[in-house]
Order: C-alpha cells, then sequence, then structure tokens
C-alpha cells in the first residue's frame, strides 16, 4: 500500500463556475509538482473561466451545475489514484503533493484536508479561522475550503459525493469517519475572504452554523438551501 501511494498519481479536481478572477491563480498553485493532473469541471459559467483554464493546458470538462455533481464528474475523469478536490478561490501550499501521499500512509487514515487560512488582515477572521482549525482537528470535520483528499478506491466506497445541493462535504466527511481516520495537515491552504467580507464575518459564520443545526435537525438540504442562497444575497 505504501509503494504505491508514494508513486500515486495526484487527480486536482477543481468545480468552477464563473471563476474568471480566481482561477489561473489557484491553478499556478498546482503547478511545479511532478505526477498530478488538474481537472477543471466547469458548471456553465458565463465569463472567461473556461478559456483561461483551457490556456494553462489543463483538462477542462463541462458538467451540470453545482458542486457535488461537478466534483463527481471530475472524479470519473480523473485518472489519478489519489483525488484532491480544490475550490476555484483557494491556493495549495507549497509541497502539498508530498505531504497529501504521506498522510494517506499513516495506517488508518482514509482521508485528509489542510489546515485553512484566510486571505484578508481582518482581526475576526483570525477567530474564524481558530474555530475552523479546532473543529477540523477534534472533530475531523473539514469542510470544502481546505482542500479534501482521499484515495479514489475509498471515494468509490463511500459513493462519492452526496449529489445535495448543499452540505456535500459535511455529509462526505460524515461517512468517511465511519471508515476510518481523517487527518489534517499542519500546512493551511489559503482562500478567499469573500464570502465572509460579502456579508459580514459576524452574519456569515451565524449563517452557516445555522445551516448546520438546520441539517442535523433532518431539514431537507434543498430547503436549507434556498433559504441560505436568500440571506446569502439579501441587501443589508
Amino acid at each position: 500500500m505504501s509503494e504505491s501511494i508514494d508513486a500515486a498519481k495526484i487527480s486536482i479536481i477543481i468545480p468552477a463556475i464563473n471563476e474568471a478572477g480566481n482561477i489561473k491563480k489557484a491553478i499556478a498553485t498546482t503547478q511545479a509538482n511532478l505526477n498530478i493532473e488538474v481537472i477543471v469541471v466547469d458548471g456553465g459559467s458565463s465569463d472567461d473561466t473556461v478559456a483561461i483554464a483551457q490556456s494553462l493546458n489543463v483538462k477542462v470538462i463541462s458538467s451540470s451545475p453545482g458542486r457535488a455533481v461537478q466534483m463527481n464528474a471530475g472524479a470519473v475523469a480523473a485518472s489519478g489514484e489519489i483525488l484532491l478536490f480544490l475550490h476555484a478561490d483557494t491556493g495549495l501550499p507549497k509541497g502539498f503533493d508530498e505531504m497529501i501521499r504521506t498522510a494517506l500512509q499513516q495506517p488508518g487514515t482514509v482521508a485528509g484536508a489542510f489546515k485553512l487560512r484566510i486571505d484578508a488582515s481582518l482581526l475576526s477572521l483570525r477567530w474564524v479561522e481558530l474555530g475552523v482549525n479546532v473543529r477540523s482537528h477534534f472533530y475531523q470535520m473539514p469542510y470544502g475550503d481546505q482542500a479534501i483528499f482521499l484515495t479514489k478506491k475509498v471515494f468509490q466506497q463511500i459513493g462519492g459525493f452526496p449529489e445535495l445541493p448543499i452540505m456535500e462535504d459535511f455529509e462526505l466527511m460524515r461517512r468517511l469517519k465511519r471508515i476510518g481516520r481523517v487527518v489534517i495537515i499542519p500546512t493551511p491552504v489559503v482562500t478567499s475572504a469573500r464570502r465572509w467580507l460579502q456579508k459580514g464575518v459576524f452574519k456569515t459564520t451565524l449563517l452557516n452554523q445555522i445551516v448546520i443545526i438546520a441539517y442535523l435537525l433532518g431539514i431537507s438540504p434543498e430547503r436549507i438551501c434556498s433559504w441560505y442562497r436568500r440571506e446569502k444575497f439579501k441587501r443589508l
């Protein structure tokens, strides 16, 4: 097992819709690493996302919109033994490939993700980072903006991402924790602060917690998603 992981190809899957302002930077952080492929899964962009990705010599495929649907489509197209799901507004650290291969060799480990850093200087965002990193470390519950990785074999074993309109990463982690350990690499990925800045740090954090509680209480993901989007884009 360890020898195959040592030499394993990593397929980096980036779901994107209208990410022309971010996609080049995200792809740039994947470069200069051996034995990787990058797959951008476009969900119907109306901007230059596809053209930019194609100009950077990575594989670009199309799918129906929806992050879970797009990531599952990318996994089907992937030729690597390891899958890494990267948001289009998130950058990977140098040496991420060896960190991932090393992490997946730890006994009992089925998946992992990275520590989170948010790309803005607000003190309130340092508290958000702290909360995210404590949750990830102690509860083994990283979310999608932390660049989740696992072997393709394990991904297929658990049925891939549940094709929910929201909470797909949360549900994936619950499934993974039933079969093994989820490790957190202490080197951070860097994600855009845009979703916190758009609505405000406190309101965004509160909204996220309400969504989790609603999901755990059994409210349908479709209903939660409808409410979440309405709140997210409501004018202050």
